[in-house]
């Protein structure tokens, strides 16, 4: 375990797989006190043991980001023991229907928007407070590029991206003099569960694993990572002012 993040409290959503267990194992690795939270209490549990086999430490939280009071509860007892919080990742999210968007049920969108766009912005309103406290408060949410593309039939997972992009950019300008810096990574096609049912036809074998991410998510949580606002794009390599056309 190195020292790069020691000391730091990292709070990262959807931990239990993909690219949040990747952060998660990642950010404990360099150090940092992880805040793991899911939904599966199964997947938190094996990456809790993975976490401790490597000699870092994790805090567990089995919790539906749609519930917003316990986002809030969350945000309290973080404080209570830890008095800030140092690192945000905004990962967890849903596909929804990949359907054209006269056939798709209004329950299915609500809850598409309800994950990927209105969770985060009660996990910000949550956290917020928090990440003020730390010297170097650090928030990182992942998007797509499904946000800017707008493909046929990728409506509800589209429209919530591209809300998550105004989100957290609005919120860098909000923070932008203070300690907080807040960003968007856009990984590009992963070896996921939701790359897989997004393109059941597509080998999996062709796609680089969550783990390549990581390095991404450790350089725009550090410390010294000073932009916000920006959307980083990990298949061009560079961090991009704002989107532009498909």
């Amino acid at each position: 375990m190195s020292e790069l993040f020691k000391g730091r409290v990292a709070l990262v959503t959807g931990a239990s797989r993909g690219i949040g267990r990747a952060a998660a194992l990642a950010l404990a690795a360099a150090g940092a006190h992880v805040v793991a939270v899911a939904r599966t209490v199964g997947g938190l549990e094996e990456l809790d043991d993975e976490i401790q086999a490597k000699g870092g430490t994790a805090s567990l939280v089995p919790l539906d980001l749609k519930d917003g009071d316990g986002l809030d509860n969350l945000g309290f007892q973080l404080f209570e023991r830890y008095g800030r919080l140092d690192i945000l990742v905004g990962n967890a999210g849903i596909l929804g229907s990949v359907s054209p968007l006269g056939h798709i049920e209004p329950r299915d969108w609500d809850n598409v928007m309800a994950v990927n766009l209105t969770a985060n912005w009660r996990l910000i309103r949550a956290m917020d407070p928090l990440l003020r406290r730390s010297e170097a408060g650090r928030a990182l949410f992942v998007t797509s590029g499904a946000a800017w593309k707008a493909a046929a039939y990728w409506g509800p997972y589209a429209v919530s991206k591209a809300g998550l992009d105004t989100l957290v950019r609005t919120y860098a300008h909000e923070t932008e003099n203070t300690a907080v810096r807040a960003n968007l990574l856009s990984p590009g096609p992963i070896r996921t569960r939701m790359r897989a049912a997004a393109m059941p036809g597509e080998d999996p074998e062709t796609l680089p694993p969550p783990e390549a991410v990581t390095p991404a998510v450790l350089r725009l949580t550090g410390p010294d990572f000073g932009e916000t606002g920006k959307v980083f794009d990990l298949r061009e390599g560079r961090v991009l002012a704002f989107r532009g056309p498909a």
